[in-house]
């Protein structure tokens, strides 16, 4: 069965056309994939805290900067199976070494919870969300566990309407008001994660409910503005290239109806379990590459440059992206996450 997981996975990885989303962008969701699935909620022996500021396109005027929030742990969660003093790290020894995969075991039953909040701007439109998760993890084998999750909240959509230039046309039938027009719909997300010590395979939805979203009562605008479900696929492996050295390669696949598919395909390299260099291509839209950091057991950053590939590279400086990641409550003294990569 594993060796047949690992043969789809090759296939994932190297299949995929990019879309326009609804959603913000993310370069670094390698080192969070809770922000793409809710299943990842309490994956880990510690409350993992995100904080993450983006901004995009920089030098084209209005260009989007997304600011995002996270916070997910388990809940009487159990001690890992097989960690004892090695865990901890000792000096010249890499704690996370080809030994201590082979020995890997599944996480016992437990409950996940968590909490994202975002603001995502662009020009004068602002997209302000906030989500509750929760998630319970199951082990398949005494090597594999899958685990499901959902999220709800909602998301607050607001146009400033001051900030609008009709030219000569001083009304839009689009736009109802001249200050600062909101609408709130509610946001529901939902996903599966099956993972082990070298592979993990996530299947996620968001925005599940189809809606309705204009800033105006004009009902040609009312049908044609829709908040529209998002799915994400992503798939990942592990290979340990030496005792220090850890390779991989993984892959998220978009799907927002009409548009055509659109796939991401990253390739991390990771020395012990302290520093991390990396690349991604995003399909007929960019190349990024990113570096990281494990300052301690409570502290990590990460840093993403993207270089658009399309026409947008003409007015644009490029994308970044900062990550400043802690661990909270992390009594086993990891380094790095466990199970996400």
């Amino acid at each position: 069965m594993q060796l047949k997981i690992k043969i789809l996975l090759l296939g994932i990885l190297i299949t995929g056309g990019l879309a326009a989303q609804q959603r913000p962008y993310y370069t670094q969701y390698i080192l969070n994939n809770y922000l793409i699935n809710p299943a990842v909620a309490g994956i880990e022996n510690y409350w993992d805290m995100k904080i993450s500021h983006r901004m995009q396109w920089v030098g084209l005027q209005d260009a989007p900067v997304t600011t995002y929030f996270t916070l997910h742990g388990p809940l009487k969660k159990a001690a890992y199976a097989n960690d004892n003093a090695t865990s901890f790290r000792t000096p010249g020894e890499n704690p996370r070494g080809a030994n201590y995969w082979r020995n890997y075991t599944a996480p016992d039953p437990h409950h996940g919870v968590g909490f994202t909040m975002l603001n995502d701007k662009t020009g004068p439109l602002n997209r302000f969300a906030a989500y509750g998760t929760y998630a319970y993890h199951l082990g398949l084998s005494p090597t594999t566990s899958l685990s499901a999750g959902v999220s709800a909240g909602f998301t607050n959509m607001s146009l400033d309407a001051s900030k609008l230039n009709f030219g000569t046309t001083t009304v839009d039938p689009a736009v109802a008001g001249s200050g600062l027009i909101n609408t709130i719909k509610p946001d529901i997300s939902a996903g599966l994660w099956l993972y082990s010590a070298d592979y993990f395979i996530g299947l996620s939805a968001q925005q599940i409910i189809p809606q309705q979203i204009a800033f105006s009562d004009n009902t040609v605008y009312l049908e044609k503005g829709k908040l529209v479900p998002h799915l994400f696929l992503s798939a990942g492996m592990r290979f340990q290239l030496s005792d220090d050295v850890s390779f991989l390669p993984s892959t998220l696949i978009r799907y927002v109806s009409p548009l055509p598919m659109g796939f991401d395909v990253n390739a991390k390299f990771q020395y012990q379990d302290l520093i991390w260099t990396g690349a991604s291509y995003r399909y007929q839209d960019g190349i990024a590459g990113m570096v990281g950091l494990n300052i301690s057991r409570t502290i990590n950053v990460g840093y993403s440059y993207d270089l658009q590939t399309s026409q947008l590279n003409t007015v644009s400086r490029g994308t970044h992206e900062i990550l400043i990641g802690f661990l909270i409550g992390n009594r086993y003294g990891d380094w790095c996450p466990r199970n996400l990569w």
